[in-house]
């Protein structure tokens, strides 16, 4: 079965960096469109970041926009989250998710396109 298993979150002073990976198994990595949420306390998950099959295109949210960065390696069947210039309020679990597409098509935004996701991993940003 497929299995997304994030790491790499931790503890980080406001305007430092972390980098989040997420391992795949058991699908063909380069056929999935792969994706990172977060949710922080008390409020609703939210799309971070999306990447294609082969890493042609990414998008981001506003609020992490020419902070993080996304990237993949397919020879890994691995998923990366660069993140840059942390802020108290990026403090979230962070999940990895994948949709069945190599496209940017569709809702890439909406929670409700994936088809898996990783149990998540805690980031906590200190000011």
């Amino acid at each position: 079965q497929v299995e997304l298993v994030e790491s790499g979150g931790g503890l980080v002073q406001a305007g430092g960096s972390l980098r989040l990976s997420c391992a795949a198994s058991g699908l063909t990595f380069s056929a999935y469109r792969m994706g990172w949420f977060r949710q922080a306390p008390g409020q609703e998950r939210e799309f971070v970041a999306a990447i294609t099959g082969y890493g042609a295109t990414t998008h981001y949210s506003d609020s992490v926009k020419g902070r993080f960065t996304t990237s993949r390696d397919n020879a890994k069947n691995s998923v990366y989250l660069q993140m840059s210039s942390l802020k108290p309020e990026d403090t979230a679990v962070y999940y990895c998710v994948a949709k069945g597409t190599p496209f940017m098509n569709g809702d890439y935004k909406s929670l409700r396109e994936y088809n898996y996701w990783g149990q998540g991993t805690q980031v906590t940003v200190s000011s």
